[in-house]
């Protein structure tokens, strides 16, 4: 899968009609996202995250997105699992992005076990 443009609105569709959503909020000038660009298209086409949607959206359009990252200077990332808002923050790394990612496919697969 590739990483999908949305905006807010379809931000709220998607969470509700995938079981895994990771949701990368970036801008034009944040030298980090630049960075974290190649592996977050990388994750989205991996075999192990193959039920995980990979969203990209511009700050812009989400205040507290944007607040975020004018403070941290890096990407604001929100992990959703089943519509729920599971972990947010501001990350840095591949590392930290590769761990928000396997910490979302544990939440799912406990919520899968659980019905």
């Amino acid at each position: 899968m590739k990483v999908i443009d949305t905006n807010d609105e379809g931000l709220r569709t998607i969470i509700h009609d995938y079981p895994r959503v990771l949701a990368k909020f970036t801008s034009e000038n944040c030298d980090v996202c630049d960075l974290l660009a190649p592996p977050f298209e990388r994750f989205s086409k991996d075999a192990r995250f193959q039920k995980t949607v990979f969203l990209r959206l511009d700050v812009d359009e989400n205040p507290v997105a944007r607040k975020m990252m004018d403070a941290k200077v890096a990407p604001f990332f929100v992990a959703y699992c089943r519509g729920r808002l599971m972990e947010c923050d501001t990350l840095r790394t591949e590392e930290e992005v590769l761990n928000m990612l396997t910490h979302l496919q544990t939440c799912t697969d406990e919520l899968v076990a659980a019905l």
